[in-house]
């Protein structure tokens, strides 16, 4: 488990550096176009603050995508009992806790250390489950703290955000903004690099992808380390899979947050999905039940 958070730690340094890199690409696309080099280091430097500006708001702005709102233990003692229970026994700081009104069953996790974590649940969600499902659920969740994916998740969201944002905005000068000073182009650079403008976010979203899937692996282990109790975790995921529906509130920027794909079904949401799907994650806990 260390291992995993050590590794954690230093797959955040190498996704930087491969969004920096698409990123350059797309500086070198603007400073060819225009015929500046230096137009790529202002991008570069662009993209970093926002991408920064996002790793510090993000959370703020899931927690207001999504309608959550803060509750003290009065307001919900059984739900802030276990995570308060959970933040102990695993050693952490106790999270600000967050209620969805949803029905949908659905948890997430947000926050850019352990530190200044969040963790927020579906009334949907509190109402199916159990005690003991609901802790799992939540270890789940408290496991994405304690391992910093949180942070990863911040950090990665900030930049493909940077990417979508710089991309677009470049398509949008190369077609409608006035070049007609600049005799630096050729058709076939032109061909290339349009195409790597629009190659880079869906680029930059499969690592995303790739990066949450696997969290959601780990946390789905750290869960069960932490409860002892890899038979309540597999129980909460079955329920996801026969009860579990789209929610009200939905958005693709913070879907990879989430315990469960919150989205709407569909080919492309299921094509670009943070989420392995739940059939997975039941036969890997029931495969690694006695290792766990």
């Amino acid at each position: 488990m260390y291992k995993a958070i050590a590794d954690n730690k230093r797959n955040t340094v190498l996704i930087m550096a491969l969004f920096v890199g698409i990123i350059s690409a797309i500086g070198w696309v603007v400073s060819y176009y225009y015929g500046n080099t230096n137009i790529t280091y202002f991008v570069i430097a662009g993209a970093g603050l926002y991408a920064l500006m996002q790793y510090y708001i993000a959370d703020k702005l899931t927690v207001a995508m999504t309608g959550a709102e803060p509750i003290e233990k009065r307001d919900n003692p059984r739900f802030y009992r276990i995570i308060e229970n959970i933040a102990i026994t695993t050693g952490l700081q106790m999270p600000k806790v967050y209620i969805i009104k949803d029905i949908a069953p659905n948890a997430f996790a947000t926050g850019r250390d352990p530190k200044h974590a969040i963790v927020a649940a579906t009334t949907g969600l509190i109402e199916m489950m159990d005690d003991s499902e609901l802790e799992a659920v939540m270890a789940h969740e408290l496991g994405h703290v304690k391992n910093y994916d949180i942070r990863v998740s911040m950090i990665t969201f900030g930049l493909v955000s940077a990417i979508g944002f710089l991309a677009d905005i470049v398509l949008r000068i190369m077609f409608f903004g006035d070049n007609r000073d600049n005799n630096n182009s050729s058709p076939i650079t032109m061909i290339i690099g349009i195409i790597a403008l629009i190659l880079a976010p869906i680029i930059a979203v499969i690592v995303q992808m790739a990066v949450s899937r696997q969290r959601e692996y780990l946390a789905d282990a750290t869960s069960v380390m932490t409860t002892r109790n890899p038979a309540s975790m597999i129980s909460a995921l079955e329920k996801l899979r026969s009860n579990g529906r789209p929610m009200k509130r939905q958005n693709t920027a913070s879907a990879h947050l989430f315990f469960a794909n919150p989205l709407k079904p569909g080919f492309f949401s299921k094509l670009f999905s943070t989420h392995p799907p739940l059939e997975d994650r039941i036969n890997r806990l029931r495969n690694n039940e006695g290792k766990l």
